[in-house]
């Protein structure tokens, strides 16, 4: 059930947000928040990181689905003393959802606003999920003596 929970939270987050920006800012428009490091711009994404695979629409549609279906399986496999595994796995079904959701709803594009100079593609909050939550699992994963022990 928390899976659900953190999940929903998420989406929901996300979604919020890309609607704020959709409904206020222009395509392409870019706001300063700290100068010379951290920007709200508006771009359309109908790629994957970097703008990869652009216009794959279907393609993103059925991994992304497939992505969520294995991370739910997962997740039901884990006793509740992978906690770290879980929440890992939570984010990355929220990240995952509000993006699929994106391409389902906005013709294949996912809409993406948070802008680091230091970090050339513009992203947003699910993209941000879906990374902490790889990082967290990857970093469980390894230190979990449960799962050291099964992979002996």
């Amino acid at each position: 059930m928390r899976l659900f929970i953190i999940a929903i939270l998420i989406v929901a987050v996300d979604q919020f947000t890309k609607y704020l920006i959709t409904t206020m800012m222009e395509m392409n428009q870019s706001i300063v928040i700290i100068n010379n490091f951290l920007y709200i711009t508006y771009v359309q994404n109908p790629g994957a990181a970097f703008g990869m695979l652009p216009y794959q629409t279907i393609f993103f549609v059925v991994i992304t689905a497939l992505v969520i279906f294995f991370i739910i399986y997962y997740y039901r496999m884990l006793t509740d003393d992978h906690k770290w595994l879980r929440i890992a796995l939570a984010l990355q079904l929220g990240g995952a959802s509000g993006n699929l959701i994106d391409r389902v709803a906005r013709n294949g594009y996912v809409i993406d606003f948070i802008n680091f100079t230091i970090w050339p593609p513009v992203f947003n909050l699910a993209d941000s999920a879906l990374v902490i939550g790889i990082g967290i699992f990857l970093i469980a994963f390894w230190q979990d003596p449960g799962l050291r022990s099964e992979r002996n």
